[in-house]
């Protein structure tokens, strides 16, 4: 099957596939559909066309470096860089400047996914994921501020609001229904409640297992953003809402074998990852840096990382001094014998 019309352009359609866990051509154009569809309604086509170039660049390089076959084939090395070529015009004004920021910052994501594969991933068996996107966006993004050729997309910070004090009811059936779409379209940046819904269609046709644990994660999400009273405005976007569905994916289909048990992990990684979120968007606001997926990344590293289990380290009395090797550890080795004299 990977065998069959594995040209540039069908590789890169997988590459956008991959930003939810898929390999399908097909979910990966409708995918793009769904950016385009936010560009036309927005009139902001730069985010469009960023897509089109960060996976085009991200690829290209993947194949220019030879990394791994099926890899490429599969899409591994493209979702980083389609991210990337969204989220930099999203905070950064167009310019000829802005689209090679973007090539260059996409080819990185590549060079960097092949880093987080060569450790993070063969040492404790834990995907890199979108930590490649999130690392070099914060970097990208952190460096657009030095340079006068790139202008800032400022966003005002906000308050907190009348639902966050308990005095705003919660948000109508309709607009219940456009946030848990919206959820699904902020993993791409996407505003469009209209571009939610169509990238849920492409994850059901890539497999349905993985949609219904994007549904899952969505609504789990909602009502954990509701009972904690976050920012409204935040949530009616979306933005406690793309990290965790997610995590729900990954942590329920994708990287753990399915199970009732494992259900459950990944419902309390979803609520982590909610929490994370507030967290992270806290932590960076004083610094002008949006969190991007990082609230998913840190919650599926590690919920991730337990699968290679490994006791703890045992908790025993200190019987002597700190430095001292405890009796259950690997003892001082034997000092060497007196050197003597000896021809060379």
């Amino acid at each position: 099957m990977r065998g069959e019309n594995n040209n540039f352009i069908t590789t890169c359609l997988k590459g956008t596939s991959q930003v939810f866990f898929m390999e399908n051509a097909i979910t990966g154009a409708l995918f793009f559909l769904a950016i385009f569809y936010a560009s036309f309604v927005t009139g902001v086509w730069a985010t469009s066309i960023g897509a089109v170039v960060g996976v085009i660049a991200a690829t290209a390089v993947a194949n220019m470096l030879a990394f791994d076959e099926p890899a490429r084939l599969s899409g591994l090395f493209g979702f980083n860089g389609i991210l990337i070529g969204i989220a930099l015009p999203t905070f950064v004004a167009p310019s000829p400047e802005l689209w090679l920021y973007i090539i260059i910052g996409a080819a990185l994501t590549t060079v960097v996914t092949a880093a987080f594969a060569a450790t993070l991933t063969k040492s404790w068996g834990v995907p890199g994921s979108t930590g490649p996107f999130v690392l070099i966006a914060w970097l990208m993004l952190a460096g657009a501020y030095s340079f006068g050729s790139l202008r800032i997309l400022s966003e005002t910070q906000k308050l907190a609001t009348d639902y966050q004090l308990g005095a705003a009811s919660l948000p109508g059936p309709v607009e219940g229904v456009e946030i848990f779409f919206r959820n699904i379209g902020q993993v791409y940046l996407l505003g469009s409640w209209i571009s939610g819904a169509i990238i849920l269609l492409g994850i059901f046709i890539a497999s349905r297992p993985a949609g219904i644990a994007a549904v899952g994660g969505s609504l789990l999400a909602m009502v954990t953003a509701f009972v904690m009273r976050a920012d409204p405005a935040l949530v009616s976007q979306g933005l406690y809402g793309f990290s965790p569905v997610l995590t729900a994916m990954a942590l329920s289909v994708v990287f753990v074998q399915p199970s009732p048990v494992v259900v459950v992990y990944a419902a309390l990684g979803v609520i982590v990852t909610v929490f994370f979120q507030g967290a992270f968007d806290l932590i960076l606001a004083p610094i002008g840096l949006p969190s991007y997926t990082a609230a998913y990344v840190l919650t599926m590293y590690l919920f991730i990382a337990p699968r290679k289990f490994a006791p703890p380290h045992p908790h025993k009395p200190v019987t002597d001094h700190a430095l001292k090797p405890a009796g259950h550890a690997p003892a001082d080795p034997p000092p060497l014998p007196p050197v003597t004299n000896r021809s060379r």
